[in-house]
């Protein structure tokens, strides 16, 4: 195992909590809701990466500072 550089923690509203999960290069959270999944993943490598897929067809990859980004674009065009 090499260096600790993130830990994952995932919370629900049934007061579930895992907390702690480390990693070194990457780590992901799946949620499957019926058919559907959406994946984040985290790849803090070189940069810190950030994917997101929902289902097969749609998925959006980048810098942490492209989604960061991309959410404030969206906020200012509502």
């Amino acid at each position: 195992m090499g260096e600790i550089r993130m830990t994952g923690e995932i919370r629900t509203d049934y007061d579930c909590e895992a907390i702690g999960f480390p990693a070194e290069r990457w780590g992901e959270a799946v949620f499957k809701i019926k058919d559907e999944e959406i994946v984040l993943e985290i790849s803090v490598e070189e940069k810190v990466i950030v994917s997101i897929m929902v289902g097969e067809g749609a998925m959006w990859k980048g810098t942490l500072d492209g989604l960061k980004k991309l959410l404030s674009d969206q906020m200012a065009a509502r």
